[in-house]
């Protein structure tokens, strides 16, 4: 699972559902405290589901988006 760090608002996410990605690719833009911070990764992967859309307001440990670990 990728969670919120902060509070704050989705700017936009990176990735879609179904792609492949790498450890330390940016995910999503999240805006808090007037700063944009992308949130990477934490492991390789395929993109399961986004839960929020831009413009959303989340909590911290509100999770983002669900990655499911690749094969090895």
């Amino acid at each position: 699972y990728i969670v919120a760090p902060i509070p704050g608002v989705v700017l936009n996410y990176c990735v879609e559902v179904g792609e492949t990605i790498k450890s330390g690719d940016t995910v999503v833009y999240l805006e808090a405290m007037k700063m944009e911070n992308s949130i990477p990764s934490p492991k390789d992967g395929t993109v399961k589901r986004l839960n929020f859309s831009p413009g959303d307001n989340v909590l911290k440990g509100d999770v983002l988006a669900v990655i499911v670990p690749s094969k090895v």
